[in-house]
């Protein structure tokens, strides 16, 4: 579990970089960071601290306690509710410049979810105090989290609709393409966790997984899903 963070970092920097100035790097790409002044950042980077979480480490659960806000630099994280009978619900993958946490201003409660690394990433952990300040300082950050969260919001009740109207085959297309992002290849994301993803069994999956690679939609190796074809893919997505 992450803890309360403190008012300073000891972020690892790359090869010539500050401490410091690594860390502000890192600050200054996240987007409800943008259009703060240099001055603004510098306060910021004096209380946040940065933290690395390697994959499978559960940064919080329904029985953490604390409050604070994290901001995902780099990797994925995926955020799952667990039904009284076991099964488990993904209700987001989290990419790199998500916020998510313990923020009941904002809406979002630990209580509510589990948070686990789905890849190796590097967080910006501040407190809540600290961002209650900027909220209340900094009209811009304020913005800039309602429209991170009026995003999740619209992609929650876009997940919610395919799960009740599409097919296997239709949901686990859009969930390639969305897990690809920008590039072709999916990494470190098992069958089962697609499953769970969009609501289907690890042998359905694999099963339609099977069909799109002989359609030539999809080539598959042991560690990772590679799409040949999106337009056929994004085609399959909307094909009812």
């Amino acid at each position: 579990m992450l803890r309360r963070p403190g008012r300073r970092s000891a972020a690892t920097a790359p090869l010539g970089l500050d401490l410091h100035q690594a860390k502000l790097n890192l600050l200054s790409e996240a987007d409800i960071f943008q259009g703060l002044t240099a001055t603004d950042m510098q306060e910021i980077e004096r209380m946040t601290t940065m933290t690395s979480a390697r994959k499978g480490r559960v940064l919080y659960s329904s029985e953490s306690q604390g409050e604070f806000l994290l901001i995902l630099k780099k990797g994925r994280v995926q955020l799952y509710r667990v039904a009284e009978d076991g099964r488990k619900l993904v209700t987001a993958i989290l990419e790199a410049g998500s916020v998510f946490g313990e923020m009941p201003m904002l809406s979002q409660r630990m209580a509510d979810s589990t948070a686990e690394v789905l890849e190796d990433c590097m967080l910006c952990v501040m407190s809540r105090s600290d961002v209650e300040h900027l909220i209340a300082s900094k009209p811009g950050v304020a913005l800039n989290i309602i429209h991170l969260l009026a995003a999740r919001n619209a992609e929650l009740e876009e997940h919610l609709e395919s799960q009740a109207f599409q097919s296997v085959h239709e949901r686990l297309a859009a969930s390639l393409l969305r897990l690809a992002g920008d590039g072709f290849e999916i990494k470190s994301v098992s069958h089962q966790q697609i499953g769970e993803t969009i609501g289907a069994s690890r042998e359905t999956v694999t099963r339609a997984l099977g069909d799109f690679r002989a359609q030539g939609l999809v080539d598959l190796s042991r560690s990772r899903i590679t799409i040949k074809n999106k337009a056929g893919l994004a085609a399959a997505a909307h094909s009812g």
